[in-house]
């Protein structure tokens, strides 16, 4: 594997430096094999971006992304996929069902370097694609369905950024559903305070109460649900118990909208 430390973004750093954690522990809640061979081999110490409440909440919205993917699969189970803004993640074997096809989509300098990880897979393409532009849509096959999954991507974006890429997402798939990671105003406001965003150098952008402040942005989508990470959280420990109660609108979300 030809990976340097500075070939990876810190905001990447920080979802594998907790997964390949997580993945160390003699039981773990969740297991990603190719995470933890990612941080072997940068051999570099990465526990500045583990601290307990990231190291809980990434757990968290793994746990909840997966499940609710599994569940929409089987409604929809030839569904087209689009992991948008994928980064590192390797969501597709936690739910290939032996019959969807999934395309993992980032921008070429990111795409270049997960392709040093990873090859593409019967029904699992990388595609080079910014979230704001539709370009890259034109690569792919019809579908009846498209499910968009945005795990720690909108969040890093300004309201106007997030009005651009609804709108593209609404104008080039007729149907679809969209699995979002949302944030709240006061993680907005303080980016610096984060326990692992701190230290980086990536700052919050636009941050909401509810999934439905995203629908006068695109009126075509419908807000279908919206958990809190703190809903998993809060079944592991005590101080993740304290947090659901202490930040109980602090966390992140999982939103899904549909149109």
């Amino acid at each position: 594997m030809k990976l340097k430390f500075g070939d990876i973004q810190e905001t990447a750093l920080i979802p594998l430096a907790i997964k390949a954690s997580e993945s160390s522990r003699p039981n773990p809640r969740i297991k990603d094999l190719k995470a933890k061979e990612i941080i072997d081999t940068l051999g570099v110490d990465v526990s500045k971006y583990d601290p307990f409440l990231s190291h809980e909440g990434v757990v968290a919205r793994t746990i909840m992304f997966r499940n609710a993917l599994i569940k929409l699969l089987k409604h929809y189970p030839d569904a087209l996929c689009i992991n948008l803004g994928c980064g590192f993640d390797d969501k597709f074997s936690q739910v290939d069902n032996g019959k969807l096809l999934w395309f993992d989509v980032d921008l070429p300098d990111q795409i270049a370097v997960r392709r040093k990880v990873y090859q593409d897979r019967d029904r699992c393409t990388m595609l080079e694609g910014s979230a704001l532009e539709s370009d890259w849509t034109n690569a792919l096959p019809n579908a009846d369905i498209h499910i968009v999954i945005m795990e720690g991507v909108l969040e890093y974006f300004s309201k106007e950024q997030v009005k651009t890429c609804l709108n593209m997402l609404c104008n080039s798939f007729k149907h679809g559903f969209l699995l979002a990671e949302l944030h709240s105003p006061f993680l907005e406001k303080h980016s610096k305070h984060h326990d692992a965003v701190k230290h980086t150098n990536a700052t919050f952008g636009w941050g909401t109460k509810s999934g439905s402040e995203y629908i006068p942005l695109e009126p075509r989508l419908r807000l279908v649900s919206e958990t809190s990470y703190n809903e998993e959280m809060k079944k592991y420990s005590l101080r993740g118990k304290l947090f659901a109660i202490i930040g109980k609108n602090m966390n992140n979300r999982l939103a899904i909208f549909k149109w």
